[in-house]
């Protein structure tokens, strides 16, 4: 009788935690994401965009995720100009979500419950200052002086650009189009409050910056795609990860399980949490290499090998140099209260950074004669490499490809992000697109109907 009377009370404590939770808890959860969605997003869009408040409530808060899309607008937001600081509150209890902007590493958002004054002891770059007027002045690429190609230009490109920007032809929401033949910017259409030097958020076109940074440390011999990543995470004796190399995981292949299809890291991306503390968790679910998965996760933890490899002094200022060396002055890659990259998502860019970062694959990785990218580099990141995804489009090493698209070149390679983010590379016709946007998942952008008009109207 004592033992049975001992397992019911024993079953009883475990249960205790859970009953006593109030039922509202999931919702203060999401509401606590919301607000760091809603804070990251006015900071970014304010100090890295250049835009304003009212602009970044009508395009970077709107057609958002289910799951906060109702609590954004609702709560309160106190944004700091001075400090370049903006607090969004969810609750009485709680202090409220805090992003806080940093020169060269753009906005970064502190984990929940710690109070906004802790952001000072963020993580910062000493240099990141730069005359952006005078860096525009260079000729282009490294400026903007002489970008555009000779007029007159093709009318029906003119159309069809049009067309992009209306949304008759291609659908969606588009806030920029550029076109780039020969070097040169032939087409150039911007809305919805947007011009040249306009940052908005890449969403997963980082992932093919992501592959571009892991290019460049390859070129200087500090990482190699055909070993281990050898994260820290994973170096306990036996731990079945230290198999997957850093090919796997820029492939999509890693073999890690993940929670969602797309591994939303909503915990990552609103709620605050580390990359180092979320990203290594996750256990093999298949043999590295034996399944296509597309994963935020395997993106982040390839960068973690980069970071790791590189000595630590250099770290935090590695992706702004890389991008500055290419005139990507308004291009910026965010981190967590940690410093580490975000590089799955969180990059802010122009339409002009994204066709810089174009040319520099038409160009095989060279730059003003100087070499950031192996010989082959586009090759590698544009051939198919073990298991594929179904669907229109196939996989390369962080590039997605356009082959299977009817009437695009078939060595047409892309970038593509969230909401309608696409780079469009195409080195047969020396054809560079970007086409911005602030798509819904009810109304999308066809990107293969546009590359095939581009081409088209050029031929």
């Amino acid at each position: 009788m004592r033992k049975k009377r001992n397992l019911i009370l024993f079953l009883a404590a475990l249960a205790a935690p859970a009953a006593a939770q109030s039922p509202s808890d999931p919702e203060l959860y999401d509401r606590a994401l919301a607000a760091g969605y809603k804070a990251q997003f006015l900071c970014s869009g304010l100090w890295n965009g250049g835009r304003t408040r009212d602009e970044v409530e009508r395009d970077e808060l709107t057609g958002i995720y289910d799951r906060i899309a109702a609590a954004v607008p609702a709560l309160p937001a106190e944004i700091d100009k001075a400090s370049r600081q903006v607090r969004v509150g969810f609750a009485e209890t709680m202090p409220p979500r805090t992003a806080q902007w940093r020169a060269g590493l753009g906005c970064v958002s502190l984990p929940i419950g710690a109070p906004a004054e802790s952001a000072g002891r963020l993580p910062r770059l000493s240099d990141a200052e730069a005359d952006l007027g005078a860096l525009d002045r260079r000729p282009w690429p490294m400026g903007d002086e002489g970008a555009e190609a000779p007029q007159p230009r093709p009318a029906e490109l003119e159309r069809v650009a049009g067309s992009a920007l209306d949304g008759a032809a291609f659908g969606g929401r588009t806030s920029a189009v550029l076109v780039l033949r020969n070097g040169r910017i032939v087409a150039e259409r911007y809305g919805l409050g947007h011009d040249r030097h306009t940052s908005q958020r890449t969403w997963s076109v980082a992932k093919s910056l992501a592959g571009t940074l892991i290019g460049h440390g390859v070129q200087r011999g500090i990482i190699r795609t055909d070993e281990a990543a050898d994260l820290t995470a994973w170096r306990s004796p036996g731990d079945p990860r230290a198999a997957i190399t850093v090919d796997q995981l820029i492939r999509m292949a890693s073999g890690l399980t993940s929670d969602t299809a797309g591994n939303r890291t909503d915990d990552l991306y609103m709620g605050g949490t580390a990359v180092a503390d979320r990203s290594p968790r996750w256990p093999l679910l298949h043999p590295p290499g034996s399944h296509y998965r597309y994963a935020n996760n395997d993106t982040l933890l390839a960068t973690m090998a980069l970071m790791e490899r590189l000595p630590e002094t250099e770290r935090l200022g590695f992706p702004l140099g890389f991008f500055r060396r290419l005139g990507m002055t308004r291009t910026i890659a965010e981190t967590d209260w940690q410093g580490n990259f975000i590089l799955s998502s969180q990059v802010w860019t122009t339409a002009r950074d994204l066709a810089r970062l174009g040319l520099l694959y038409l160009q095989d990785g060279v730059w003003q004669g100087e070499r950031l990218l192996p010989e082959g580099w586009r090759e590698y990141v544009t051939r198919a490499s073990g298991p594929q995804p179904e669907g229109d489009f196939g996989y390369g090493a962080t590039f997605w490809l356009m082959n299977r698209s009817e009437g695009v070149p078939p060595d047409s390679f892309a970038a593509f992000g969230n909401r309608g983010q696409y780079l469009v590379i195409v080195p047969s016709r020396d054809l560079v697109i970007v086409r911005r946007g602030y798509d819904s998942s009810q109304d999308r952008f066809d990107v293969a109907a546009f590359t095939r008009a581009v081409v088209a109207a050029l031929d």
